[in-house]
């Protein structure tokens, strides 16, 4: 017998562990059934499960048991992400807790602290995962320093590098002088924040005037070795050619042309420097000007003979040392303060310094031709469609990617110098080793590039590297290409491009067909989580709270494609409400013996009431089949919700309640009950595991589970039209009832009488046939059928012709509520033209951000909903 209620805290490590036991997460690469694949966005080893990775994983899972329970070989790839630069920092500070650094130890014990970490606290989110339902192939799980994984990462390198297109070279990086590493442009944050621009005077040689150039980093005219202005700038065209003489060094710069400088801004003279700007660096090769490097690895200044009194002093010390000197000599022409956007390192915090150095780069200009084709040719969709715009643009802009990271945890690039600097590059030591001697005739001491590989380097490779490769094993035959990969839109390029580009390089096809991308996952206001803002949900807490089957159904019931994710705790409440209110059904059936019978077939149904439920499962199995094919996830919740809250509950069990007493009737109803609920429990299985698994075996008696059983079909042969005519009817006519008393303010307490007329043969049968459900449940006295006019002081109605009314006159004050309305009415048309005015005002649509101004637009039309319900409750009383 089924429990009051559906214990989630107890229930759903119930049957995590039961399904995980079972083995039926696992893909089984022998089955002639057709794969299909996801690949798991590997988390990093030191994450823990947010709100984002909650909505990326439910949809993952639902589309895995969805696909599973339609036959096919479904493999989800779970993993985690080594993640250089976060697991290192992790690591050295539980170090410096006990006054410990990296350099003192050394590489070697270091990378072992890591693996120690990693084995014991590393992968939480693992755990995590589980608690929330998801039913990857954990026999699989795979790391991406794994020995396999490794072994693929190193032989991608040495074949691009062969290939020419893996090089070194001397260009500017994002350089995070806190974490002393080179990082992506992807991982620079840049904020907007107030800053001073200066304008200095530069002396013109051989001349008593100067050049004004403005700049908000007056430390860096240390590394200047050029002045730009524009070529049709009339205010320097005499000064082309001519040269400058930088203050407080006294090097002599040549004043250039060029279109980079732009006269509307500052000064319309801009200094260049190209060891710390990208900009100044593309300028300065275009003019051959000189690269000098002013900074070391912390951002201080370097030892340079022509600026030795600034030599150790941090950027920002040297800054003002800098401004005072000028301006003791006279030098700074004005000060303005300025919004400026400034690049700060997502992870630790401090401003990026480009900085000129030897860094390892691929050629991604040429790896992304054959993945951009693969777009638009449409191997590869992207859904939402719109994402592909964003794709094109960033991907025929690509600039070299820079791949070499100046930590100790990744994988070691592997390269090794000769002691003349001759470079090996193999994927073995000891294939440097025979390459080495062959070259020098000699034994000599090799050194390895100290570097490591940027994090997204292998995991670019997850698609193939998971299944085996560079052996051709049956699993990449079979499960490469994925058949979709599912993701938020900010790993676009740091993730999800590279593996295009390495699937199509190097195994001649794309890794995945179809690109699921979805929003983000914001508060009920819209604004973003964030701890600073105190709005973050932690999924777990949410979980234990309401159930993991109520989280993971209003995610995907919210995940509509193109709109962002707006989350509240309240929408949580009311899914937790959807799964009390289904194990109620349960236990409605289980309280009138309504079992299952195996033998039972919806062809042979006689009553329209279980003619018109069946058919309305029908259309609901073809919805949610279709929404979940074409990733309408909303769609495909909306509409089991819609079945089972509304069509179901509301509607067919209330409509069934007289005949459940009635012996001729009750045995077809109560199999046609139980069938039903049945089939939508499956339906709904693969959006909330937990309490339809447990339904399955308690109520339904299954010995099968839900995880690896049939998925719904209704096919019904008989014809339904009657039926559905029928109900609908019926449904129809206490919609409206229910709608009139709600309106007028009926208090729920009294039971008018209804009066009808203008009914055909035909719907006086139905009246007839449901007049009990009909007065039991819109709450009615009795039910008249009349021929003349409906007495004063009733409210009216209409449906499918038929007129209805409710004789009102002694229940309530008719004056009063008309009054009520009234006001009601006035007050509607003030908040509305309030409203309006704001967004008729294009100064403040302009300023106002973004939630704000949608904020008002939906406040306007909930007003203008309650006005039209007011006019139409006038329009209803005679």
């Amino acid at each position: 017998m089924l429990d009051n209620k559906f214990d989630h805290q107890k229930l759903e490590k119930f049957w995590y562990d039961v399904w995980e036991k079972s083995g039926y997460f696992s893909c089984n690469v022998k089955s002639e059934n057709d794969p299909y694949t996801i690949m798991m966005p590997p988390p990093n080893v030191t994450g823990n499960l947010h709100i984002g990775h909650a909505l990326t994983f439910t949809l993952q899972d639902i589309l895995i048991r969805f696909y599973r329970r339609i036959g096919f070989d479904t493999l989800w790839q779970p993993g985690m992400d080594h993640a250089g630069i976060a697991t290192q920092m992790v690591v050295e500070r539980q170090l410096s807790e006990n006054n410990i650094s990296r350099r003192v130890l050394g590489r070697e014990k270091f990378i072992e602290k890591i693996w120690d970490w990693k084995n014991q606290s590393g992968g939480m989110i693992t755990s995590q995962l589980r608690a929330l339902g998801a039913s990857p192939d954990w026999s699989r799980e795979r790391f991406t320093m794994d020995e396999g994984l490794s072994q693929a990462v190193r032989k991608v390198f040495v074949e691009l590098f062969k290939e020419g297109l893996i090089y070194r070279d001397k260009r500017l990086v994002n350089w995070d002088p806190k974490l002393l590493t080179a990082i992506s442009d992807l991982e620079v944050e840049n904020i907007e924040k107030k800053s001073k621009l200066w304008y200095i005077k530069y002396p013109i040689q051989s001349k008593k005037n100067f050049i004004i150039v403005a700049t908000t980093r007056p430390e860096t005219m240390l590394g200047d070795s050029g002045i730009a202005v524009h070529p049709d700038d009339q205010r320097y065209i005499k000064l082309i050619g001519m040269k400058a003489i930088l203050p407080l060094v006294g090097r002599k710069i040549p004043i250039i042309a060029d279109e980079y400088s732009d006269p509307g801004k500052g000064s319309g003279a801009v200094k260049i420097t190209p060891a710390h700007d990208f900009n100044d660096f593309e300028v300065g090769k275009k003019h051959k000007l000189k690269l000098i490097n002013i900074f070391d690895e912390k951002a201080n200044i370097v030892e340079m003979d022509e600026i030795k009194e600034y030599q150790g002093l941090s950027r920002f010390e040297a800054r003002e040392k800098i401004v005072s000197e000028l301006s003791n000599l006279g030098l700074i022409e004005k000060v303005e303060t300025i919004q400026n956007t400034l690049p700060y390192g997502d992870r630790s915090g401090v401003i990026i310094e480009p900085w000129l150095m030897d860094q390892w780069y691929v050629n991604a200009k040429v790896l992304a031709k054959p993945t951009i084709e693969a777009v638009r040719s449409g191997k590869m969709k992207f859904i939402p469609k719109n994402w592909e715009n964003t794709f094109y643009d960033w991907m025929e802009n690509i600039q070299p990617w820079c791949i070499s990271r100046q930590l100790w945890w990744g994988h070691r690039i592997p390269v090794w110098y000769g002691p003349d600097g001759k470079v090996f590059v193999e994927e073995t030591e000891e294939k440097v080793e025979i390459e080495s001697l062959k070259h020098y005739g000699k034994k000599v001491t090799l050194k390895q590039d100290e570097d490591v590989l940027d994090t997204w380097f292998s995991s670019a490779l997850w698609p193939f590297s998971t299944l085996g490769w560079p052996e051709k094993t049956s699993e990449i035959l079979k499960y490469y290409p994925g058949s979709v990969l599912v993701t938020g839109f900010d790993i676009i390029f740091f993730w999800v491009a590279r593996m295009m580009m390495m699937g199509m390089h190097f195994m001649k096809d794309v890794p995945f067909k179809d690109i699921y991308i979805h929003a983000l996952v914001r508060d009920e206001k819209g604004q973003k989580m964030s701890k600073s803002k105190g709005n973050v949900m932690d999924p777990l807490d949410i979980s234990k709270k309401y159930g993991a089957d109520a989280l993971r159904f209003t995610l995907a019931a919210m995940a509509a494609q193109g709109r962002d994710v707006k989350l509240s705790e309240s929408r949580i409440a009311g899914y937790r409400n959807f799964s009390t209110k289904i194990w109620n059904a349960a236990k409605f059936l289980e309280m009138n013996k309504c079992n299952l019978n195996n033998k039972f077939h919806p062809d042979s149904l006689k009553q329209n009431i279980n003619i018109w439920i069946v058919s309305q499962l029908q259309i609901t199995v073809n919805k949610v089949e279709k929404g979940l094919k074409a990733y309408r996830f909303n769609d495909a919740a909306d509409s089991i919700y819609k079945f089972i809250w509304n069509t179901y509950c509301d509607w067919y069990l209330e409509l069934i309640k007289p005949s459940l007493s009635n012996q001729d009737n009750s045995l077809e109803t109560k199999e046609t009950a139980c069938w039903v609920l049945f089939q939508a429990n499956n339906l709904l299985n693969p959006f909330m595991p937990f309490i339809t698994e447990e339904l399955n075996k308690e109520l339904f008696k299954r010995l099968k589970m839900q995880l690896n059983g049939e998925w719904p079909v209704v096919n019904l042969k008989i014809k339904t039209d009657k039926a559905i005519l029928e109900i609908s009817f019926l449904i129809n006519l206490l919609i409206e009832i229910r709608s009139i008393k709600s309106i007028l303010n009926v208090p729920a307490s009294t039971k008018p009488k209804l009066l009808l007329k203008n009914l055909t043969e035909q719907q006086k049968l139905y009246i007839n046939k449901y007049s009990e459900s009909i007065l039991k449940i819109a709450k009615l006295d009795k039910c008249e059928l009349i021929e003349g006019d409906f007495p004063h002081g009733s409210a009216q109605g209409l449906v499918d012709g038929v007129l209805l009314a409710l004789p009102l006159k002694d229940i309530i004050n008719l004056d009063n509520e008309k009054a009520r309305l009234e006001k009601e009415k006035v007050k509607m048309n003030i908040e509305i033209e309030k409203l309006q005015f704001k967004l008729n005002n294009d100064n403040f649509i302009e300023k106002a951000p973004s939630d704000v101004v949608e904020g008002i637009k939906m406040r306007l039309k909930e007003y203008q909903n309650k006005k039209s319900s007011v006019l139409e409750a006038m329009n209803r009383v005679l």
